[in-house]
């Protein structure tokens, strides 16, 4: 079935549970390098979501109260949000789709609220999140 094709501008939207671990999320922004536009915007090709990085977003979880810092990025994509016939410069064509995999890494731990307090051990949780359009005139499959 066709879904609406992803351009410059369009964002990623993360979702705040990471399992143990609650993100507060920023979005992050697509930045299309395909062959062609939409509306005057690039499209996104396969590899342009590996450019989605969002640095400064808080966390804690249960145990580990005082909020840390991570970066969120996308880890992989769903099958649905990669065209299987539409390519651009021989790359396909990235699609609204469904649920992407998100990847949150730990740059400054949370804490624990004992004395002293005790950094949150885990280096990266894994997530999910989706994509938020503003192309409603191009579909591809």
């Amino acid at each position: 079935m066709a879904d609406f094709i992803l351009v410059t501008g369009d964002q990623a939207i993360f979702r705040p549970n990471f399992g143990q671990a609650i993100v507060t999320p920023i979005p992050g922004t697509l930045i299309g390098s395909g062959k062609a536009k939409v509306d005057g915007r690039i499209i996104c090709v396969n590899g342009d979501e590996k450019k989605v990085i969002v640095p400064g977003c808080p966390y804690l979880t249960s145990q580990f109260n005082i909020p840390g810092i991570g970066i969120l990025s996308i880890r992989s994509l769903a099958p649905n949000q990669k065209a299987r016939k539409v390519k651009s410069g021989g790359k396909p064509v990235l699609l609204k789709g469904t649920t992407f995999t998100a990847k949150f890494q730990v740059l400054l731990p949370a804490l624990s609220p004992t004395i002293p307090p005790v950094p949150d051990p885990m280096p990266i949780y894994s997530g999910t999140g989706s994509f938020l359009t503003f192309n409603f005139k191009v579909r591809a499959t």
